[in-house]
């Protein structure tokens, strides 16, 4: 009986002695959540509050295996989803947890950012995709190319795969994203017959509303499952080419493009706005919609490689607005009548994601996916929620004017 006691009585100390770190770790975020708190219980037993200083949202996380935390301190936002995976972690909704991380970006600091070893590994990784003409077609393919049929369970009718913009709570995904499609074609005053040139065409749906305004579309995109599904719904006056944009000529009265910069990264940014500039005609007019990250954080999360470059979208960079402006500029093109709408981009995630969980439910997603592909792709629709949410992330349409 002595001897049961003396073991527990080790195995106890032993326990406190492993938990320590991690408890140290929980520490640091607890006195980096100045808005919102996250209730969490933990490996050894215990419950903890993390922060709840100040109103926000509250995250409910049950950390499974210390590992989760190590995970997060080596790996960042990719180890924290590498330990999603591996059920080191759960939460009932985890949006509320990205949303806090992104809301408390400035205070937590470091905390959800790769070190060390594990930061050098995912930089490397992300290094070895680059956006040359060859890398891009091959980084694009990675995540368009997954399948139509994919794609099309749960996107609205008009196949949008970028924020829509709302106009009140109840208002079908469908209506607010032909809305974001007419504000952006408003911003190129297109005339009959004049030459439109998209960058990123997606499913064809936008080229097919400006050839309705009477405009001659170019539409350009590298995936070739969306160029099929292109080509067979724009219908007259629009041409989609499988083309890399840098290799356009020609002159063109208008260019849309709508969040296709985040694909490029910042060592193309210049060539983007440049290959824009000589596209367009004296006072053409390209109608942008752009993701970009907060500039207080801007360089931090582009010396480092996040989950969704690991997992989701190779070669993508959310964009610093003020970075971007600035070299569009000094490209000789007018920045005007910018609006932004993150909050709508956190309502599509949302809509997105009901409608994936429920093609999951009903057996419509395509058979050929597997249990991990569907639990990335939900955690990636949640990961992005949250983030917007957390208003550290925003989108925006604006308007550039060739002088």
């Amino acid at each position: 009986m002595e001897q049961g006691v003396v073991t527990a009585a080790r195995r106890g100390r032993w326990w406190r002695l492993i938990a320590a770190p991690f408890h140290r770790m929980l520490d640091r975020i607890d006195r980096g959540l100045e808005a919102g708190a996250i209730e969490a219980t933990l490996p050894d037993g215990t419950a903890r509050l993390l922060g709840g200083r100040r109103e926000g949202p509250v995250a409910i996380v049950a950390v499974h295996r210390w590992r989760a935390l190590r995970r997060l301190a080596l790996g960042g936002s990719a180890g924290w989803y590498e330990a999603w995976a591996a059920g080191d972690w759960s939460s009932p909704d985890p949006v509320p947890l990205f949303d806090l991380f992104m809301r408390n970006r400035l205070s937590l600091g470091s905390a959800a950012r790769a070190k060390g070893t594990g930061r050098l590994l995912l930089r490397g990784f992300h290094a070895l995709r680059p956006n040359s003409r060859r890398g891009a077609r091959a980084n694009i393919a990675f995540h368009y190319d997954l399948g139509n049929d994919f794609y099309a369970t749960w996107l609205d009718p008009t196949m949008s795969y970028s924020s829509a913009m709302f106009d009140g709570a109840d208002e079908q995904l469908e209506a607010a994203q032909r809305r974001k499609v007419a504000r952006l074609l408003d911003r190129l005053r297109l005339r009959d017959g004049a030459a439109m040139l998209e960058i990123g065409c997606g499913w064809g749906f936008l080229a097919g509303e400006a050839a309705a305004r009477g405009a001659r579309v170019t539409a350009l995109t590298l995936s070739a499952e969306q160029a099929e599904v292109a080509r067979g719904r724009a219908g007259a006056g629009v041409v989609v080419e499988l083309t890399d944009y840098r290799d356009v000529r020609g002159r063109f009265d208008a260019i849309a493009s709508v969040e296709m910069v985040e694909a490029i990264g910042i060592a193309q940014w210049r060539t983007y706005l440049e290959a824009i500039a000589r596209l367009l005609v004296p006072g053409g007019r390209a109608g942008l919609q752009f993701i970009s990250i907060a500039d207080d954080v801007f360089d931090a999360y582009a010396a480092n490689a996040d989950f969704i470059q690991r997992y989701v979208f190779p070669g993508g960079l959310l964009i610093s607005e003020r970075r971007f402006r600035a070299l569009a500029e000094a490209c000789g093109l007018e920045w005007t009548d910018p609006v932004a709408f993150g909050i709508d981009y956190a309502e599509t995630l949302r809509r997105w994601r009901l409608e994936f969980d429920a093609a999951d439910a009903d057996g419509r997603l395509p058979t050929r996916l597997d249990a991990r592909f569907k639990a990335l792709w939900r955690y990636y629709l949640m990961y992005c929620e949250g983030g917007f949410r957390g208003g550290g992330i925003d989108v925006a349409q604006v308007t550039l004017v060739k002088r």
